[in-house]
């Protein structure tokens, strides 16, 4: 397991982070907390979660992954070896039930969001408090381009100083450690960096922003802010909903995979999307790779990543997906994942 600096924080996080937004829906307790142990076993200690999980968002169970996560910390303990991420939903997007929609990104909001987070979560604190996607109108969850629909859109936002001062007031009664962005772009990154900078406010340390062989779009733009102002991407859907791994090959659908189980997640199964992951899946196999080694091992070798989100509905999943982190694309594989890249680039934005 590598480990990975966190922005300038001084932590070290590893290169993999669990992900756990089937838990309360794919997942039962029992099977989210064989997954929780195994993956500390392997020196995983970071964990994600969000107020709005599991998914697909819907009033019965929003809450139930981090009242799951919490009741694992109160059963085993050992809160400080952990280092805990989560997030507050922002405006509609799947967050208009919680919190009888109040889900702007205020003082009043954020408070209360972390107030129920905390709870859930059974712990004091949180190590790493993120926003979940902008509160303004712009590109992200599947929109490529920032265009008129958005920029003619005339909702009311919180102001960017607002928010920054609200989770810096929060930062300073020691309930969240460090900020971090989520579905956010170049420009909402920046002008974040810029204002924290000149009020002398806590500054964002990591977004999580998607990234897999299928969008890569974080090397438009986000990628040189990493380079040059150290916040690295924490990549979530790093194997396309389980499409990377090879399983829904040839029309293929099992039983309990999301795709299957939910139509509206749809954001991979596009025919330019099945055409590359055919592509990707021929190419590991030529070299004597598994589907998801390749994916995986790809985002590995980003130097802008500071850590992979990996989910998984059972313990097989994850072990394979652990067990690949131990591989080192060649110079030879990398230019063949290129060469279909330039074929079909960013197939599922």
């Amino acid at each position: 397991m590598q480990f990975k600096p966190l922005a300038n924080t001084g932590i070290l996080v590893p290169e993999i982070c669990l992900g756990t937004m089937t838990f309360g829906e794919q997942n039962t307790q029992a099977e989210a907390f064989e997954q929780l142990d195994y993956a500390l076993a392997q020196g995983i200690n970071f964990w994600d979660t969000a107020e709005m999980y599991p998914v697909p968002p819907k009033h019965e169970t929003q809450g139930a992954t981090e009242s799951i996560i919490g009741q694992w910390i109160a059963q085993r303990g050992g809160r400080d070896k952990l280092f805990l991420a989560s997030k507050i939903a922002g405006p509609s997007q799947g967050g208009s039930h919680i919190r009888d929609g109040q889900t702007r990104f205020n003082a009043s909001d954020i408070s209360s969001a972390l107030d129920g987070n905390l709870k859930r979560l059974q712990t004091d604190y949180i190590d790493l408090y993120q926003l979940h996607w902008p509160q303004r109108p712009t590109n992200f969850f599947g929109k490529l381009g920032y265009e008129n629909s958005e920029a003619q859109n005339t909702q009311t936002v919180t102001s960017l100083q607002e928010t920054l001062q609200a989770l810096e007031a929060e930062i300073q009664k020691g309930r969240i450690r460090y900020i971090g962005l989520s579905n956010e772009t170049p420009w909402g990154t920046m002008k974040f960096l810029q204002i924290a900078e000149q009020l002398g406010l806590s500054k964002f340390v990591s977004v999580q922003n998607p990234y897999s062989l299928l969008n890569r779009t974080y090397e438009i733009g986000m990628s040189e802010i990493a380079k040059y102002e150290g916040v690295g991407l924490l990549a979530y859907s790093p194997l396309a909903f389980g499409y990377l791994t090879g399983k829904f090959r040839n029309g293929a659908r099992p039983a309990n995979a999301r795709v299957t189980l939910f139509s509206r997640f749809s954001r991979y199964s596009n025919p330019e999307s099945e055409w590359a992951t055919e592509q990707y899946a021929q190419l590991a196999e030529h070299h004597g790779l598994t589907p998801t080694q390749l994916a995986l091992a790809f985002i590995k070798q980003q130097f802008f990543v500071t850590s992979t989100i990996i989910g998984a509905t059972n313990l097989d999943q994850l072990k394979e997906n652990i067990q690949a982190f131990e591989i080192d694309l060649s110079e030879d594989v990398l230019q063949g994942i290129q060469a279909i890249h330039q074929q079909q680039p960013n197939p599922a934005p």
